[in-house]
């Protein structure tokens, strides 16, 4: 059973912040986050603004804040769940929120100066934009669901098994499309690429999940 949730407070104020965030990028960038949320159905968002990437960029870095504040919270209300105690101090959700944003900004610069290492700058620069913008996209799917979950339904193992899914599915359509249109460079750097993926793209989150658990 999921503890009883005694003051929504703090998810009524979170929840703002996103949405302000939200506001703020559609605003200030209008015609890319048109293209943005097309992301699913349309892949000229990556073609177009991965040629004008950023290392400091303001629509990711507005994206990414409502990102892990949307993450803090379903693993707040997730772990709750799974770990079925009768109270768990709100406090928690910015730690979760701390821990995967320090998570991901490492992952990201050290995947840049691997790639830089590995002299496979192009298409690693290409794949990390990539899976920022699809990482992203979850962010502003996650919104919705979170308020669902805090103020609606009723959160049980089905339901956490089955968002999960349906946000990783959503993240491999990101990855499929990637691969698709870089197979042929994929294959000129297949061992370089290959040993990327595993220092990088699953290490790390085992590493998370360690660093969570405990």
């Amino acid at each position: 059973m999921l503890r009883t949730i005694t003051s929504t407070e703090i998810f009524t104020i979170l929840f703002v912040i996103c949405l302000l965030l939200l506001t703020i990028t559609k605003i200030v960038y209008s015609k890319r986050f048109k293209e943005f949320t097309l992301l699913l159905i349309n892949f000229r968002y990556v073609k177009v603004f991965s040629r004008e990437q950023k290392f400091l960029d303001t629509f990711e870095a507005l994206l990414f804040s409502n990102l892990i504040i949307g993450l803090g919270v379903f693993c707040y209300l997730s772990w709750g769940f799974i770990t079925n105690t009768g109270s768990i101090s709100q406090f928690n959700i910015f730690k979760f929120t701390i821990v995967i944003g320090v998570f991901f900004l490492i992952k990201v610069l050290t995947e840049r100066l691997l790639s830089s290492a590995l002299d496979i700058e192009g298409i690693v620069n290409d794949y990390i934009f990539q899976k920022i913008s699809y990482r992203n996209f979850i962010g502003i799917l996650l919104l919705p669901i979170n308020i669902f979950l805090v103020y609606s339904v009723r959160l049980t193992q089905i339901g956490i098994i089955s968002i999960v899914i349906f946000l990783l599915l959503v993240n491999a359509v990101g990855l499929y499309f990637f691969y698709k249109r870089n197979q042929i460079v994929i294959k000129k750097n297949i061992f370089y690429f290959i040993l990327y993926l595993c220092t990088l793209e699953i290490s790390p989150y085992i590493i998370l999940y360690k660093t969570v658990t405990s």
